[in-house]
């Protein structure tokens, strides 16, 4: 596996474990490793937009309790 592919899966599990409430993910490399480099990207990708979502659900949420 090459260095990238490996920083990529590291990648994937840190942003895995951003999430609160929720415990450490830790992933095997093997089971990423038939992956190339392109999937992992888009893997993170998607981890990126899920938070970034949940971020906007959040902010909607908390917009309630302003004082007006």
């Amino acid at each position: 596996m090459t260095k990238r592919k490996q920083e990529l899966i590291k990648d994937i599990q840190n942003l895995l474990n951003t999430y609160e409430g929720v415990s450490q993910t830790s992933i095997n490399p093997a089971l990423l490793e038939f992956m190339d480099e392109e999937t992992l990207i888009m893997i993170i990708d998607s981890l990126l937009d899920q938070k970034e979502d949940s971020k906007e659900v959040d902010t909607k949420w908390l917009e309630q309790f302003k004082t007006k």
